[in-house]
């Protein structure tokens, strides 16, 4: 008789030693790029994921981490969401068969969920952003968010509860400590 868990089956939290932190590791997730940026200049209102349909290329790339979302964006087109000025770099070993870093590349999602996301972004003000790429279980994914511009004061407002969040962490560990 064997001890230890069976294959296919996934760690509770009683099992986990840290409680409710489970790290991407184990999740299977290997983050590529985070568009940080996304959070200063947007608010964002929903998040989805959506897998991506690349070349070989392109995921041999992404798993070196060459890729780029600061300027990339995601629209309806056809009735298919495409993501857009996502720049994945060439990969090193590739020949002549790499491909191009900024070409328009599909994501696989339920027609249901391009529907509500493509009403959102019609009806005004909103658009498509991704947040962040990743490979889940060996598959890239990227994390979309429907985001909504923030204006100059709406910036200072989040920078200030940001700051004023830090100092109270700070008088509050410093009171842990006497």
């Amino acid at each position: 008789m064997r001890s230890g868990r069976r294959r296919g089956t996934t760690k509770t939290n009683s099992d986990s030693d840290q409680g409710d932190v489970v790290s991407d590791a184990e999740q299977g997730t290997k983050t590529v790029v985070t568009n940080r940026k996304a959070r200063h200049e947007y608010r964002i209102e929903e998040t989805l994921e959506a897998g991506l349909v690349l070349t070989g290329t392109e995921v041999k790339a992404l798993r070196a981490g060459r890729a780029n979302l600061q300027e990339a964006y995601a629209t309806v087109q056809g009735g298919e969401m495409v993501l857009l000025q996502c720049h994945i770099s060439p990969y090193e070993f590739g020949n002549r068969q790499n491909h191009d870093p900024l070409r328009p590349r599909k994501l696989l999602l339920n027609r249901r969920e391009i529907d509500k996301w493509d009403r959102a972004v019609r009806q005004g003000g909103a658009t498509i952003i991704p947040l962040k790429l990743y490979f889940r279980r060996g598959i890239a994914k990227v994390l979309l968010g429907l985001a909504r511009g923030k204006r100059q004061y709406d910036k200072r407002v989040d920078i200030a509860e940001r700051e004023t969040k830090r100092r109270l962490d700070r008088v509050r560990r410093a009171g842990r400590e006497e």
